[in-house]
């Protein structure tokens, strides 16, 4: 099941419209874990090859709900988040694309609930380029905070 969260309207240079997507690179998860991040310093993720050198490691995402409601609750939280928009949409699966408001990057981010513990495991990464300037981890440590607003 595919469903999508209408994004907010971006502001992309006329000229660079779609420049800068990139292409979706190999996602989702192979016998339970996201994808490692690659090389560059442009991607976290919180399990899995490549979430123990520090550089590229974010805590999981945690939560004191039942798994369904963690889950709308979090696509509530990404309706609200910049640029997002949700592509992928499954019992223990969404997968967003956040498009930056000026050039018009993308970066992927995952989300996946383990059935057998209360937490999102993540990965966000910036399809193109060497470094994103921390935005990635620092996305998804606002989605920590507006989760943990709404008491999850």
């Amino acid at each position: 099941m595919s469903a999508s969260v209408s994004p907010a309207p971006l502001a992309v240079l006329p000229f660079l419209n779609g420049v800068f997507r990139g292409t979706v690179p190999a996602l989702g998860l192979n016998n339970g874990q996201l994808q490692p991040c690659p090389v560059s310093p442009n991607c976290v993720v919180s399990q899995g090859s490549g979430a123990e050198d520090g550089e590229h490691t974010i805590a999981p995402l945690t939560y004191g709900s039942d798994r369904d409601t963690a889950r709308q609750v979090l696509l509530q939280v990404l309706t609200v988040v910049p640029g997002a928009v949700v592509v992928d949409e499954q019992d223990d699966y969404i997968r967003a694309e956040f498009t930056s408001k000026l050039m018009g990057f993308v970066d992927d981010g995952e989300f996946y609930f383990p059935a057998d513990e209360p937490v999102i495991q993540v990965r966000s990464a910036s399809r193109l380029g060497e470094s994103d300037l921390g935005v990635n981890r620092r996305r998804l440590e606002q989605i920590r905070l507006a989760l943990a607003d709404l008491g999850l």
